[in-house]
């Protein structure tokens, strides 16, 4: 079945973030004084919305220091972001989709202020039909996001695909009804992937590629 739309996770997906995010954590964490996460724990968290992650990656953090965490991390992540890009091969790929005519959209645990900062960055805003943020509803894995893009655009969810390197993206997708693919080069391992049964992992863009490249034009 072709598809009528593929979305895309950004950071770890698309972008080489991954470290960045894990390392912002572990400063604004060693900043307040918290117990700091190893960068596994840091990781995983990449995608949810933000109780569930700071839940998670620090627990010991009081209600009250909250806010202070928060620009912590925006203070190290922002200062990291100029050198951050994109996984080889991503920029080819988003091409060839382009050019095929499938539309395309983000579906993205940062916020909307955050997304558009980036999407200027790099220029890439010309690529997505649409994008959605963890801000503007229910973030991951809840499938508010999916749902929200498959009811603007009017397609069917078995006629598009997740894109994601967390297990938060392919239980996103699975609670849609849509397909779902994996990255194993962000957040999650192959093996943590596995167990959210996508339909395939792979382990570098170019394949992917070629891979979706085969379900657009089957």
């Amino acid at each position: 079945m072709a598809l009528d739309l593929v979305v895309f996770d950004w950071d770890g997906t698309l972008m080489d973030s991954t470290g960045a995010i894990a390392h912002s954590i572990q400063s604004a964490a060693r900043d307040l004084g918290l117990e700091v996460p190893d960068r596994k724990k840091a990781a995983w968290v990449i995608g949810l919305g933000l109780r569930d992650s700071l839940k998670h990656a620090v627990p010991d953090l009081p209600q009250q220091d909250v806010a202070a965490f928060v620009d912590r991390y925006r203070h190290h992540y922002l200062h990291s972001e100029p050198a951050l890009g994109a996984f080889q091969g991503v920029v080819p790929m988003l091409e060839q989709l382009q050019s095929l005519g499938v539309p395309m959209a983000i579906a993205t645990g940062k916020s909307r202020m955050g997304l558009n900062r980036v999407l200027e960055q790099t220029g890439w805003r010309r690529f997505f039909t649409e994008t959605r943020t963890a801000d503007e509803g229910h973030p991951k894995p809840h499938p508010w996001m999916l749902l929200d893009l498959l009811s603007s655009l009017d397609i069917h969810p078995s006629r598009a695909m997740m894109i994601g390197d967390t297990t938060h993206d392919l239980e996103m997708a699975a609670a849609a009804g849509t397909r779902a693919v994996a990255v194993s080069y962000g957040a999650h391992s192959a093996e943590d992937l596995a167990l959210a049964q996508p339909e395939a992992i792979f382990a570098d863009t170019p394949t992917l590629a070629q891979w979706l490249n085969t379900q657009v034009n089957p």
